[in-house]
């Protein structure tokens, strides 16, 4: 990845629209790539990884992995020099079980089905791919804050469908390890996590990791959500993203209703998951015009 570029792909939303926040454009799927493993995208496909065996976890090189990523550091510290001093810039990571999931099955959309027979035949090396893929990604995160990141921000996209033991082995604890490394490295900035789909695991993600602030998807209420988490706790979220790409009446009934269940605590108006590239520009200036109270 070219520093320049994906420095001006972050940048560009922020001078045409200046949002209060950047997030680093880059991969989660970076990290395999530190630890030595083959990772190709193709056109229409998504990413396209070599699965990994029980047998080649144990091999997987830790060392010298967040060196490997440098160009990512490169990107965050020309953002961070660009951005206005009112805009916050957040780096990321995947959470370990989500990057494991990629890993194991090897392909553009996980179903989740392989990682979790593998995890269960093989319980021991799931453990030990987990930490290591912990690890990486404390260490990622770290370095990110190091060149300028001011929040940090760990994506487990597929936290869908765990079991609570499950979400306990293959979730909670890895997200800890990462928390307990990046603090233990002197990194004081917050913490966010994002549990996608993990239904009310995610209220036990929100007591026992460590994080600060949680973001929420589509699926889940705010309100109903924010009485079982500590006190204050900020939440992001969680527009449908169809809405935005849909636009019209449609979308501004799904700010209010968005606006109106985050409006008893501390909130970040975001999507409840990613911006698709068919999204218009006309509904982006909509979104943040109903959001700051503008005409």
């Amino acid at each position: 990845m070219r520093p320049d570029m994906a420095a001006e792909a972050t940048l560009q939303p922020i001078r045409r629209y200046n949002m209060d926040g950047a997030i680093l454009f880059a991969d989660i799927l970076l990290i395999p790539m530190g630890l030595g493993r083959n990772v190709k995208f193709e056109k229409g496909v998504g990413p396209i990884l070599d699965p990994i065996d029980p047998g080649e976890v144990k091999a997987l090189a830790l060392e010298g992995c967040a060196d490997r990523l440098s160009n990512i550091y490169e990107t965050v510290a020309r953002v961070s020099e660009a951005l206005p001093d009112h805009t916050t810039l957040i780096g990321f990571a995947g959470g370990p079980w989500t990057v494991a999931t990629y890993m194991i099955e090897g392909k553009g959309t996980p179903t989740k089905e392989g990682a979790k027979r593998f995890a269960y035949a093989n319980p021991d090396v799931m453990g030990r791919l987990l930490c290591t893929l912990a690890d990486a990604s404390a260490d990622y995160l770290i370095r990110q804050a190091q060149a300028g990141a001011q929040v940090l921000k760990i994506f487990e996209s597929w936290a869908e469908g765990l079991s609570p033991y499950q979400f306990e082995h293959y979730v909670i604890r890895p997200t800890k390890r990462i928390i307990k490394r990046i603090r233990a490295a002197g990194i004081d900035c917050p913490i966010m996590g994002f549990p996608r789909g993990a239904g009310f695991n995610a209220v036990t993600y929100a007591h026992e990791t460590g994080i600060g602030a949680m973001a929420v998807g589509t699926d889940t209420s705010i309100a109903a959500l924010r009485a079982h988490l500590p006190k204050d706790m900020p939440l992001q979220g969680n527009l449908d993203p169809l809405l935005l790409r849909m636009g019209g009446e449609a979308l501004m009934a799904g700010i209010e209703r968005v606006m109106a269940d985050a409006k008893s605590g501390p909130h970040i108006f975001n999507l409840g998951h990613g911006v698709s590239p068919d999204v218009s520009i006309d509904s982006v200036h909509a979104v943040i015009n109903a959001v700051r109270g503008q005409n």
